[in-house]
């Protein structure tokens, strides 16, 4: 009879690996949440919360579509300090200290804060995290948060593991072929490296491999997402075969670009498709001696496995929604069926844009706008601003304003109205938004005006002129220039509830979403 697997060595990896994704994960929010949803961030959390209750009814209607702590309590003082908790909370974990207690602490604190972002946490890595870190709980002890505990790991939580990067695998293959024909004709990679949201200096070199790379990358990208996941069902060797060809995937995208920790989380759940025999030829053999140890003193648990049942009877029923999405021809991608986020549709890059526009922001403190006047742009984290700037390797730490403003150049300003915001911001100097910039042109005061401009970026081809990284066409005025007291500034802002109705503007100035590009 042959042997049973175990996965002694597949749980430490799988909750060190989680432990990590938690903590960059928290350590963006610490870092970014105040300035982006604090009470006078860009899209304040206060003003959203009381639109859910009128459109839910009542506060106890709007937690239980959106359950969170900051309910109770959404001051500034709650949202850094739960921010950094969980930075802290995830470090334990990092380094293989992990029980259930502390993954459901870390997972409900995450969610509190996904529950409330609004667009800045709109991400499919964001339920997607909520799901692992859920599957998380079932997979440690309780109470005892060594590596190696009494309890061996229950093998029905490894599966349910392999259901989930089957889901994640195929929705984001199927999500390809149905959403963009340069998918089905292999042409996607000749844009995607130089499109992406963020792309990192390995990206530059990519998009100028040859074609054949790039269909080959199309046809390895089908064959992962669309093949691989049947595998994780079949046999030991099958399963071994889909999880290297998976890993090496995630490695790939990691190395190409800045996709913030999904890729990091995406191997959480590949990495169920290896066992003990598997890593034990990979590992150091102190960590493989430690894990047979804790094997040969392991007692069963019929409580553990009674559980892990009746986890797997759950997810199965609420895997119901996800399963009819894959197959229906109308599939949507990053979408949560439950307020709790514990069964999910992913997928990425439905669509590939064939063409990179950004948006530049340009002060002055000159008095009056004309010919002479002297523009200074404003340098985001890692997106493309400065054509000589090398792009930058970031991930998986992410910048939440650099991916918005990525969505942003895809819009208009009463669109993206939080960048309207943004200019109100840096006419102020706010110190909480410089902190998210990598540059501040106006360190003694405040610019007089601002405006916003709209680029074609390219990738600059190889030994070009000047050791540009990019080169740039002008398209249009995205926002004109504004300043402080301009009626038409003020009057857009009081309209999403951002200036107190002091500043209100008098309703005799055209909108400013009419007039902007």
């Amino acid at each position: 009879m042959a042997k049973q697997p175990t996965y002694w060595l597949t749980r430490f990896l799988i909750l060190r690996l989680l432990g990590l994704v938690y903590f960059f994960a928290f350590l963006s929010l610490a870092r970014q949440v105040l300035p982006l949803i604090g009470e006078h961030g860009l899209t304040p959390i206060q003003p959203f919360l009381q639109d859910v209750v009128w459109y839910r009814g009542s506060r106890w209607e709007g937690f239980k579509a959106y359950p969170s702590l900051f309910w109770v309590d959404a001051s500034d003082a709650l949202l850094q300090r739960l921010a950094w908790l969980g930075c802290a909370l995830a470090v334990p974990v990092l380094l293989g200290y992990a029980n259930a207690i502390l993954i459901t602490v870390l997972w409900a604190l995450y969610m509190s804060f996904v529950h409330v972002g609004q667009i800045w946490y709109g991400y499919g890595w964001e339920i997607q995290l909520l799901e692992t870190g859920f599957l998380a709980i079932f997979l440690c002890q309780p109470f005892d948060p060594r590596p190696f505990p009494r309890r061996a790991p229950p093998t029905v939580v490894i599966w349910l593991f392999r259901w989930l990067i089957f889901r994640i695998m195929l929705g984001a293959g199927l999500i390809k072929v149905r959403g963009d024909a340069c998918w089905r004709d292999l042409s996607c990679l000749y844009y995607h490296y130089e499109t992406q949201p963020i792309p990192n200096p390995l990206s530059w070199y990519a998009h100028f491999a040859p074609r054949w790379f790039h269909r080959c990358g199309v046809i390895f990208n089908h064959v992962t997402e669309i093949g691989m996941p049947w595998l994780v069902f079949g046999p030991r060797l099958a399963r071994h075969v889909a999880g290297v060809v998976m890993l090496g995937f995630q490695i790939f995208l990691i190395l190409s670009g800045n996709l913030s920790f999904l890729n990091y989380l995406t191997i959480v759940p590949v990495l169920a498709c290896f066992d003990d025999e598997l890593l034990a030829r990979v590992l150091p053999e102190r960590l493989v001696r430690r894990a047979a140890e804790a094997a040969q003193r392991a007692a069963p648990s019929r409580l553990q496995q009674a559980v892990a049942v009746t986890l797997a009877a759950l997810i199965a029923f609420l895997s119901i929604a996800p399963v009819a999405n894959l197959l229906s021809p109308g599939q949507v991608m990053n979408t949560s069926f439950g307020a709790l986020d514990l069964v999910n549709t992913y997928g990425a890059f439905g669509s590939v844009g064939k063409v990179r526009y950004e948006i530049v922001l340009e002060g002055t403190s000159d008095e009056t706008i004309g010919e002479a006047t002297r523009w200074k742009p404003y340098e985001f984290l890692c997106k493309p601003g400065d054509l000589r700037r090398r792009p930058c390797v970031i991930s998986p730490y992410q910048p939440r304003l650099d991916w918005q403003i990525w969505f942003a150049a895809m819009s208009t300003p009463k669109g993206a109205p939080w960048v309207v915001h943004l200019v109100w911001k840096l006419l102020h100097n706010d110190r909480g938004v410089l902190s998210l910039l990598a540059n501040n042109p106006f360190p003694e005061a405040p610019p007089r005006y601002i405006r916003a401009r709209y680029f074609r970026y390219e990738f600059a081809p190889p030994r070009s002129s000047g050791g540009a990284w990019w080169k740039r066409t002008y398209v249009d005025d995205w926002l004109y220039p504004l300043s402080i007291g301009d009626p038409r500034l003020e009057g857009f802002l009081s309209s999403y509830g951002w200036l107190s109705s002091s500043t209100k503007a008098e309703p005799r100035a055209a909108p400013l979403d009419e007039e902007s590009p």
